[in-house]
């Protein structure tokens, strides 16, 4: 194969086939990286997002074919409404056809759309298994990125645990952060939130994740403030089959001061994903975090929908207070991730 004889094309939204042969690559080099931990998509969950447009973001696929066979993939996403100096990259070549300089064609393409864009901040992220370094040193996508002038900042490891959780730990462990959480009220449910005065205060806050969360040398910026926009979300969720839910803590005086969400996708029954959380810098010290968390589980396992899937979580490494919590719910570590940034 001659590095010439690749060809790098956009993917088209609107094209079953194309979309079904980019996530194809993507996802065979997910399972190739992370083995069992993996957590790929399905083309009914891509296909929903791709084909309708948010106001959040502006997504390109690329797509690398050899003699029509595809054996490379990247994606460009682009933030419209924040960080607007930013991009999120991802390039995955089939382990068969890496050290061929594909990924390199692919990378320049995706650096190519970001400089017209304006954009100056490249991140990016790449995972292997746990059992490899902390901060991914000789790994494929470290490496890769290294010889590209991308540099680590912040390592993230996987955790999972097997639904649904011991009740009796939940309720131990809910009782313990009644005990400093008492003049918080408690809310959660499933779907869209259900106002948008509540939608606005879980917004105010939500904002903060990136920034309050450990950033490790990487540079992040608040994300944005927009109702309009997470309802376009929301709606995006529900086309792709995809349940949320939510618990928020709210204090005196009506305002969010914690919150929690979780994830059930329907087109694959593997897995829930544990997505963001985070309380309030005025309000710590009350065990929001894990009265929050509780009380969200509680809320799915109540469906017993769910029993018998894996409930995936993403901490920082440095997160000891979060990784603490999760591991007193029987979370245990299967992957490690690394998070890349380059600065042009």
């Amino acid at each position: 194969m001659s590095l010439s004889s690749m060809e790098i094309t956009e993917v088209d939204p609107f094209v079953d086939d194309d979309l079904a042969a980019w996530l194809e690559v993507m996802n065979t080099v997910d399972e190739h990286e992370r083995g069992a931990a993996s957590t790929t998509w399905t083309l009914p969950e891509l296909v929903a997002g791709a084909r309708h447009p948010s106001k959040h973001q502006l997504v390109v696929r690329l797509l690398g074919t050899v003699d029509g066979a595809p054996v490379a993939a990247g994606q460009v996403r682009l933030p419209l409404l924040d960080n607007l100096s930013a991009v999120d990259l991802e390039v995955s070549v089939l382990p068969e056809h890496r050290r061929r300089g594909l990924g390199s064609q692919v990378l320049a393409r995706c650096e190519g759309l970001a400089r017209e864009h304006g954009r100056t901040r490249f991140d990016a992220m790449t995972s292997w298994t746990y059992d490899g370094p902390p901060d991914g040193a000789g790994t494929s996508g470290v490496e890769f990125g290294k010889v590209h002038g991308y540099v680590f900042g912040l390592g993230d490891v996987q955790r999972e645990v097997v639904l649904p959780v011991d009740d009796a730990v939940l309720a131990e462990l809910a009782a313990e952060a009644a005990e400093r959480a008492g003049s918080y009220e408690l809310r959660s449910w499933a779907g869209p939130f259900p106002d948008d005065d509540l939608l606005l205060s879980y917004l105010e806050l939500a904002s903060k994740l990136m920034t309050e969360a450990p950033m490790g040398d990487n540079d992040y910026e608040d994300e944005a403030v927009d109702v309009e926009a997470h309802r376009v979300h929301e709606q995006m969720v529900e086309r792709q089959g995809r349940t949320t839910f939510t618990t928020v803590a709210l204090a005196p005086d009506g305002t969010v001061a914690a919150y929690t969400d979780l994830m059930a996708p329907s087109h694959d029954t593997r897995c829930v994903y544990q997505w963001g959380t985070l309380a309030g810098r005025a309000h710590r010290g009350h065990r929001l975090g894990l009265a929050v968390k509780i009380a969200n589980l509680r809320a799915l396992q109540a469906t017993h929908q769910y029993d018998g899937r894996r409930l995936v979580t993403w901490n920082a490494e440095v997160n000891e207070h979060m990784i603490g919590i999760n591991e007193r719910m029987g979370f245990v570590p299967v992957a490690r991730a690394g998070e890349l940034q380059k600065k042009v």
